[in-house]
């Protein structure tokens, strides 16, 4: 009597492995090769992007919705991984010399690496709707109380006012430890689902691993990533479409050298 082959999971945590500044150069440049070589899965991110922005932008002229309008642009960033899941399935298909054409862009969400994704990237959104839940929370204690927020004179109420300068300040910082928390739980917890059949909890608990061996290339790279996200909002996010699928490669470059294959 056959039986069915089921594919094996691993019984063991991978390994992980120290990086180096030299590791983090060497990622940012393999991902911009698979950028230059894959130019077509720019096509993905070129609408979306400005759709985004232009959401962004009508939100922004809302006075009422203006608290959020930068928490809710910061924490876009919480969703990145999720929406680099096909950049991490392209860049392994070229890495292992096999077609990588713009259309396995959507291959993880198909095969065995769906059901960890849907998991880790419902724990994004959790993250990011508890973020813009903080934020407003933070406004409604400090700049609030000095009155509503206007497009008109926003910048003056933040800037000159004690309450302002609170928002600001508590603002950042939870947003950083926002961040942070992102960073350790999905920095190789997404390339790993897409690379292995691993259940979503190994994948996370595998990336507070690696992030915990290599605490001050974490912190470069994170730097890195807010400084070219930062620089790819300008104008109306258009400059996404480039630096998305750079850091989308990168970082599964950078997955490949910390965790053992």
């Amino acid at each position: 009597m056959s039986s069915i082959p089921v594919t094996p999971r691993p019984t063991a945590a991978p390994g992980v492995r120290r990086i180096t500044e030299t590791d983090i150069n060497w990622a940012l440049s393999e991902g911009w090769k698979d950028f230059n070589a894959k130019r077509g899965d720019i096509l993905v991110l070129a609408v979306l992007y400005p759709v985004l922005g232009l959401l962004a932008a009508v939100i922004a002229l809302n006075d009422r919705l203006l608290p959020v309008f930068f928490p809710l642009v910061a924490g876009l960033s919480v969703m990145g991984p999720a929406v680099a899941a096909g950049f991490y399935e392209i860049a392994r298909r070229r890495e292992a010399g096999i077609d990588s054409s713009w259309i396995h862009f959507f291959d993880p969400l198909n095969g065995r690496s769906r059901t960890p994704l849907f998991m880790l990237t419902l724990m994004s959104l959790v993250f990011f709707v508890t973020w813009i839940i903080a934020a407003w929370l933070i406004y409604q204690a400090t700049l609030a109380q000095v009155g509503p927020m206007t497009i008109v004179g926003g910048f003056q109420q933040l800037f000159s006012t004690p309450q302002g300068w609170a928002m600001v300040i508590v603002g950042n910082l939870v947003g950083a430890a926002f961040a942070v928390l992102t960073v350790v739980l999905t920095l190789v917890s997404f390339p790993m689902v897409v690379d292995r059949p691993v259940d979503a909890g190994t994948a996370v608990g595998t990336s507070i691993r690696a992030v915990g061996r290599n605490p001050g290339a974490v912190a470069s790279w994170g730097l890195r990533v807010a400084g070219l996200l930062i620089l790819g909002s300008l104008p109306l996010f258009i400059g996404l479409a480039v630096v998305l699928p750079v850091l989308g490669y990168a970082t599964w470059h950078l997955y490949t050298r910390m965790v053992e294959r």
